[in-house]
C-alpha cells in the first residue's frame, strides 16, 4: 500500500496550512467583545481608577477591529500549497523545450 507523491504532498500540503491568522482573529474579537461588554458595565470608580477614561471599553473596541483586520487579511491572502516538486521540474522542462 504505497501511496503516490502526489497523496503524500497532498497531506503534507494540509497539515503546513493551518492558518494562525484565523485563531488569533477569533481571540481578538472574543476578548475584544468581553471588554466591551466590561467597558459598557463599569462603575464610576473603576472609571475614575483610568482618570476618567473607559478603559476597558476603548481597549475592546482596538482589540475588535484588530481582530476583524486579522480575519479580513486571512480571507483575502489565503494560503496557498506549494506545487510538488516533480509538477515545477516538469513545467520547467516543457518551457525549456519550447
Amino acid at each position: 500500500m504505497s501511496e503516490t507523491d502526489e497523496e503524500v504532498h497532498a497531506k503534507s500540503a494540509s497539515r503546513s496550512l493551518f492558518d494562525l491568522r484565523w485563531l488569533i482573529a477569533g481571540l481578538f474579537v472574543l476578548y475584544g467583545a468581553l471588554l466591551i461588554v466590561l467597558g459598557i458595565f463599569d462603575t464610576d470608580a473603576e472609571v475614575q481608577k483610568a482618570d476618567g477614561i473607559r478603559i476597558n471599553l476603548w481597549t475592546g473596541i482596538g482589540m475588535l477591529i484588530l481582530g476583524a483586520l486579522f480575519g479580513l487579511w486571512s480571507w483575502w491572502r489565503p494560503l496557498r500549497p506549494n506545487a510538488p516538486a516533480s509538477v515545477a521540474a516538469q513545467s520547467e522542462e516543457h518551457d525549456s523545450d519550447a
